[in-house]
């Protein structure tokens, strides 16, 4: 063990001369998380290669679960059930692992303390991998909630509340407070409304009626239709927000400047940026919801709050490449800071695009197209992906206590990334422009140009290929860097030094230095104190009160949401009712179950916005009151195949019987894989009643008789579609069966409100 002496800080602002005191650091526990960075890159990647072929090839599948000698079945690994496996690997594993390893490493460092607790570090550690390994399990199974980036069932859900806030942010805190560094940096801002604004999110984002019974694990959210959708896409969004961008700029403000050596840029374009960043982006979750059955009013302002989202977005990408000031030079030859410089590039593209993405007439052409795809991976891959790399290759040497094996491997890796980011973007743009004119391309008679759904599949098949390529080599560069990883590893010191360090505690009753004299010209008061405010003093205060900081970044995220959520809950005329729309029956509840089981709504959306095109698609546009009893909404955000608000008796029995066993012979070119297995797996009639009665308690108002015989009405209405099937020379003896519940589900929707309503008997009769 070797000591070194660190000398306490001059700077009175700093910190208070004090007795010193002695402490190491844990870089185990970074080390820790370092590798499951890249490990799980290495799997959400796989799993997203594997995805993006069976879109180009949709037999793929079935190809995979012949090589594995049947080992994989091909139920398991279809796009609708790999989909949110990908996206899960991606954000919590991937880019978690990511933010915790980042997090570990320069919290202590910049509080010149060690983690309050080990025994909490490694609970964090272990908790986290447990999530993903279950996350891993269940998604494939199709034990899933339904709804994008928030499918984990509540289980996992409370797993997660527990490691993320208890654990996890109790630990991050105490070791706030515990500091000798007197004031916070601008990275621990970023962590801190990350560790609150994502906890916020999460707990009010899974709020559901668990299933109980059995061995079934299912829930349903308190929130239906409109309120769902509205609930999820301020998770959804936000999550983009404060789980892929706020911990990442934290990322960025610490490991950028000390891999250029250099201070950062702009103090006060910091507040700026955190602040704004932090109170607007939360209203922005609305604008993935413009033309649908969401209110104006709520769209809107979406919109509004996505564009003034430029401006400070903007100003971190600003403030972190002028950080390179003078050292632009460095950048040619570091593999680190090259890493570094195209994924703040990425942020500032992504952040350029997203609003330009809200803006109604824009959304209009991009909205269920692979656009919004292109632009997701664009930051993900871009900048999530690039600064995580940059922080492994800075890491590497400074946690093994050795030389990185090969700068050269580092520097193949970025060529490699980078173009492979630029074969996968560029396609899918190209794609979704594709998707977007065809499907609203109208003759001079006001009819469709391409009637068809599969005419625009079709056209995209090359754009799919060459996606997989460009996947594949983003892949091979990480490939590259895992080996970079492990010849350092094995370069490492039998035993590793930890460094002794020195700092004075903190001591009660400091106060901020005397604010300079005013620079305003015909000095009064105001003035002066306006002077003093435009430098931020009261910034100063707040960044050595840890807990008062955190309290204020809690209150910015609250009030801005419940400006937002509060009014769409409680003004009734937000959901007008319909008189027609009904409770699901039994059994079209359990098949509804079925369709977000086997991910359904990965592919198709249900919401027919009010356009020509549009209407003259699909049929009459979505109307909020038909979707009061959906827990959850399926209203989706992509179209790989058509929208199902309508589908109800488009098609008889038999023909989606046919149409699940082999998609292809029904609809030439389809990239649907079949769904044998729908015709063979019984349907659970036990569960049904368990369903019935969860959703009873929701408030869906199910009379006493089909609560009490719920599972006979769902086989009496199996039995129907059954000999229905027979009737239409289709396969007999399905009324047990799965793929029964499902086209009852399908043969339901977007037919009530087409119904007449039933007489009201007169008041005060007979």
């Amino acid at each position: 063990m070797t000591t070194t002496h660190t000398t306490a800080p001059t700077d009175p602002a700093l910190s208070v001369p004090g007795t010193l005191e002695r402490f190491t650091y844990d870089d185990k526990i970074v080390r820790m998380f370092l590798l499951a960075t890249l490990v799980w890159a290495l799997v959400a990647f796989l799993v997203g290669i594997i995805a993006a072929v069976e879109l180009a090839f949709p037999q793929a599948n079935q190809l995979l679960s012949i090589l594995t000698g049947g080992i994989v079945s091909s139920e398991y690994i279809t796009f609708g059930r790999l989909r949110p496996l990908h996206t899960n690997a991606a954000i919590f594993a991937f880019a978690g692992n990511t933010i915790f390893a980042g997090i570990y490493y320069s919290t202590q460092r910049l509080c010149k303390a060690r983690m309050f607790s080990d025994l909490l570090s490694r609970l964090h550690f272990w908790g986290w991998q447990l999530i993903i390994v279950s996350a891993a399990v269940t998604l494939p199974l199709g034990i899933t909630q339904g709804k994008e980036y928030a499918e984990l069932e509540w289980p996992i859900d409370i797993a997660i509340a527990v490691v993320w806030l208890v654990i996890f942010g109790g630990n991050f805190l105490m070791t706030l407070i515990k500091r000798r560094e007197r004031h916070l940096y601008v990275a621990l801002w970023f962590y801190i409304a990350t560790i609150v604004t994502v906890a916020m999110l999460h707990v009010f984002n899974n709020l559901v009626i668990p299933v109980f019974g059995g061995t079934l694990i299912k829930s349903y959210p308190v929130y239906a239709g409109v309120q769902d959708d509205f609930m999820q896409w301020w998770n959804g969004h936000n999550a983009v927000a404060f789980f892929l961008t706020t911990p990442f700029l934290g990322l960025m403000y610490y490991f950028m400047p000390k891999a250029a050596d250099r201070p950062v840029f702009s103090y006060k374009l910091s507040i700026i940026h955190f602040w704004s960043l932090v109170f607007i982006y939360i209203w922005a979750g609305p604008h993935h919801l413009h033309y649908t059955a969401l209110p104006e009013w709520a769209s809107t302002l979406g919109m509004i709050f996505s564009l003034m989202l430029w401006m400070p977005s903007w100003g971190g990408m600003i403030n972190g490449l002028l950080t390179l000031r003078g050292v632009w030079h460095k950048v040619t030859t570091d593999p680190v800071l090259k890493f570094f410089v195209v994924a703040v590039t990425f942020y500032g593209m992504s952040t350029f695009e997203g609003p330009m993405l809200s803006i109604k007439s824009v959304n209009a052409l991009s909205h269920y197209t692979d656009w919004t795809i292109a632009h997701v991976h664009a930051g993900t891959l871009g900048w999530n992906g690039f600064m995580a790399f940059g922080m492994m290759y800075f890491l590497l040497p400074r946690l093994f206590q050795t030389k990185l094996f090969s700068k050269k491997l580092a520097e193949t890796h970025f060529w490699l990334g980078t173009i492979g980011i630029l074969l996968y973007i560029i396609p899918i743009y190209v794609a979704g422009l594709t998707q977007g004119l065809m499907w609203r391309g109208l003759t001079d008679q006001g009819q469709l140009l391409y009637p068809r759904f599969i005419e625009t599949v079709t056209q995209l098949v090359p754009m799919y290929w060459i996606r997989v390529l460009g996947g594949t080599l983003y892949m091979a560069g990480t490939l590259l860097g895992a080996y970079n990883y492990y010849m350092t590893w094995r370069s490492r010191p039998k035993t590793y030094e930890e460094p002794v360090h020195e700092a004075p505690a903190l001591t009660k009753g400091y106060t901020d230095p005397p604010p300079p004299e005013s620079k305003i010209h015909g000095v009064t008061d105001f003035g002066h104190k306006l002077d003093v405010w435009m430098q931020f003093q009261w910034h100063r205060k707040w960044e050595r009160l840890p807990v008062r900081l955190t309290l204020w970044v809690l209150v910015a995220v609250v009030v801005a949401s419940l400006f937002e959520i509060v009014p769409t809950f409680l003004i009734r005329s937000n959901v007008p009712t319909i008189a027609t729309v009904g409770p699901y029956t039994p059994l079209e509840l359990a098949g509804r179950d079925i369709y977000i089981a086997e991910g359904c709504y990965n592919c198709h959306s249900q919401m027919i916005r009010p356009m020509l095109a549009e209407t003259e698609r699909y049929g009459e546009y979505s109307k909020p009151g038909e979707f009061v009893y959906d827990h959850p909404f399926q209203w989706g955000s992509r179209r790989i195949g058509p929208d199902l608000a309508r589908e109800g008796g488009k098609q008889s029995h038999n023909w989606h019987v046919l149409h699940f066993k082999d998609p292809a012979q029904i609809t030439p070119g389809s990239i649907m894989p079949p769904y044998p297995w729908l015709l063979q797996k019984d349907l659970d009639f036990k569960s049904i009643p368990l369903r019935v009665k969860a959703m009873t308690i929701l408030g869906v108002p199910y009379t006493q008789a089909q609560r009490d015989n719920a599972e006979e009405l769902a086989r009496a209405q199996a039995a129907m579609i059954a000999g229905e099937i027979v009737e239409q020379n289709g396969e007999a003896g399905l009324e047990d069966k799965q793929v029964v519940a499902l086209i009852a589900y399908l043969q339901r929707l977007g037919t009530d409100i087409f119904k007449t309503p039933e007489p009201q008997a007169p008041e005060g009769g007979d």
